[in-house]
């Protein structure tokens, strides 16, 4: 299925390729509190939370989802940071009864949006868990499960594979790893401060740069959501300028979704606000006019 989601009320999606950490360990509460800019406790077995994993100036190294599992928790995060992730917080596990195991083989999910929870005659953990900006639910189960849960999955829902799901979530506006989310970013920035961030815990890595965000109520460049005028094809990496030639952002994310021809892109204050209109220009020097629009993307 690659057409837009926006007007179905079921649909699933396989993440099974995502990086998967299994975090066990008499300190695995507080480690990861010290880690993560969300409060871990609000972590459970049937519902999980987003945070950011972030260096000592508050730019982002990992944004993954978290869930507890028994005495454990389970962490998942863009397939990209496969090879970043376990390593970055096992350089904090100091004299802390902690062991972090990457389970990424051995598990398979698969996400769905709807209201209420699937259900399946195949043994599978249910977690409550907004990934798209919409309320659903992750199925996980093993990896030797996968292709009798997508069965029945396909049974009941409409089934949005990867290209379905970029237009997707850029629709919805949600961030993903490796393009509106890289080292360069702080949270605040991406629009995550609602779903990553809790101002009431102990401190974690990166947390005096978030507070002094909040407190200062600024920041320097914010993901907004950008429409072509003339329903010109816009496309990543594409600069932004005033109309007085200023450079002031550049496209992270383009797609088609409908007769419109949208974008994410990071643009600097004073040029951000809505019905703001810009010039984006590609690497060939062709010059399209966006405007600045509300995220979530509203139905064309």
């Amino acid at each position: 299925m690659t057409a837009q989601l926006r007007s179905l009320d079921r649909a699933f999606f396989d993440l099974s390729a995502r990086v998967k950490l299994r975090v066990s360990g008499s300190d695995r509460l507080r480690f990861l509190n010290g880690q993560l800019t969300n409060d871990v406790r609000k972590a459970t077995d049937t519902t999980a939370l987003e945070a950011c994993v972030l260096n000592a100036k508050g730019k982002m190294e990992a944004h993954l989802f978290a869930h507890a599992k028994g005495d454990s928790f389970i962490l998942d995060a863009n397939p990209a940071l496969q090879s970043i992730l376990q390593a970055r917080l096992e350089r904090y596990i100091i004299a802390d009864d902690v062991q972090i195991e990457d389970v990424t083989a051995q598990l398979s999910i698969f996400h769905v949006i709807d209201g209420s929870p699937p259900n399946l005659s195949i043994p599978a953990r249910i977690v409550s868990v907004d990934r798209f900006g919409r309320a659903g639910h992750d199925i996980w189960c093993e990896t030797t499960q996968h292709d009798q849960v997508a069965t029945g999955l396909s049974k009941a829902f409409d089934h949005c594979d990867e290209n379905c799901a970029e237009v997707f979530r850029i629709e919805q506006g949600i961030p993903r790893w490796g393009r509106e989310l890289t080292g360069d970013i702080i949270p605040v920035e991406a629009n995550l401060e609602q779903r990553c961030i809790d101002y009431e815990k102990g401190c974690y890595i990166g947390q005096e740069t978030i507070s002094r965000m909040k407190m200062s109520g600024q920041r320097n460049k914010q993901l907004c959501g950008l429409v072509s005028v003339k329903n010109v094809p816009l496309a990543p990496g594409m600069r932004l300028t005033a109309p007085e030639g200023k450079e002031i952002g550049w496209i992270t994310s383009a797609t088609r979704s409908g007769a419109r021809e949208i974008a994410l892109a990071y643009v600097k204050r004073g040029f951000n606000s809505v019905g703001t209109t810009l010039e984006a220009t590609s690497a060939a020097d062709a010059t399209v006019s966006v405007e600045v629009v509300d995220l979530p993307f509203e139905s064309a």
